[in-house]
């Protein structure tokens, strides 16, 4: 489902080490510890020595060519945790973070989400191997990538290039960013890339089935990952704040949320800035949410401006 054109947005970041973390950081955070670590419910670290000869080892072998054909594998669920499932086959045992899974998609933040996990248990699922890292143990699975046919993760990869402009479909909003389906691979739009404003949950930006233009930030065959960007793909206002703004300036804005020493406000513009409780005609006794609420339209005089961490500091006091 992909649909290439021609990029005029700003030159691509280089993403840091640990931005991937964030796609499986709540798997790893619910895995089971490793004093817990058994042959039948391994971690999603789930390191295997040889001088434990009790452990068992899987097939390598076997898991790295499903990884590098995108086979698809059938495997029993053995265990669950809130970060998702526990699978085993013949030679083969990994985790599925709950995120790569069809019937989770929207209900990340389900109060039951336990115990609808804990409902796979004893059911067999069709997956693919979406990380083989022998050297930490770690083999991750994927329901949803395994709804596109064998073969056509490699496929795309060829035909996907960095600062690509791609269009596809949502298939999942989790509280760290969304997943895209690019027409057989999935790639995530982290949650710091899907606007140039605060962004508090995904959900305030996309929502599930929704079809999007993205920028392709960065790619990763071997281990199975798109970086995408939404804001990329929209002129950058923190660009005009530098250029066009100046400290001492007052101008409208709306409050957007209220925190325990200040509130922020969005202006015209699309940015948001911070009004340190300081900073606001409080009288005493007073808290924030006495004066203000979101939605409330203000006239707020610029502080400071620091666009290259787009981070602005605004005052109610309208004179210095």
């Amino acid at each position: 489902m992909m649909n290439h054109k021609n990029t005029y947005e700003s030159p691509v970041p280089v993403t840091d080490d640990g931005w991937w973390e964030s796609v499986l950081a709540e798997g790893e955070r619910h895995a089971p510890s490793s004093s817990s670590r058994s042959p039948i419910h391994p971690p999603v670290r789930a390191e295997v020595k040889a001088e434990e000869p009790n452990k068992v080892q899987p097939d390598w072998a076997q898991v790295q060519e499903l990884y590098h054909h995108d086979q698809i594998v059938t495997l029993k669920v053995t265990g669950s945790n809130r970060g998702g499932l526990l699978v085993e086959g013949e030679g083969l045992y990994g985790f599925v973070p709950f995120s790569h899974l069809i019937e989770m998609a929207g209900r990340n933040d389900t109060p039951d989400r336990e115990k609808f996990l804990g409902a796979y248990v004893g059911q067999m699922l069709r997956l693919k191997v979406i990380e083989c890292v022998p050297e930490d143990g770690r083999i991750v699975l994927s329901e949803r990538a395994a709804l596109a046919e064998p073969g056509k993760r490699s496929e795309l990869f060829h035909s996907l290039h960095t600062g690509e402009r791609v269009q596809g479909t949502v298939t999942n909003i989790t509280d760290f960013g969304v997943f895209v389906d690019l027409g057989g691979v999935e790639g995530l739009i982290h949650i710091s890339e899907l606007s140039w404003g605060r962004v508090t949950h995904p959900n305030q930006i996309v929502q599930m089935g929704q079809s999007l233009d993205v920028q392709v930030l960065d790619l990763s065959s071997e281990r199975c990952r798109v970086a995408l960007s939404l804001k990329r793909l929209m002129p950058n206002p923190w660009e005009k704040v530098a250029t066009d703004f100046s400290v001492g300036q007052v101008l409208p804005a709306t409050i957007t949320s209220i925190l325990s020493y200040g509130a922020f406000a969005r202006l015209d513009l699309g940015v948001e800035g911070l009004i340190h409780a300081s900073e606001m005609l409080l009288d005493e006794g007073q808290n924030i949410k006495d004066v203000l609420h979101a939605g409330q339209p203000v006239q707020v005089r610029i502080l400071h401006v620091d666009a290259a961490h787009q981070r602005m500091g605004l005052s109610l006091r309208l004179s210095a």
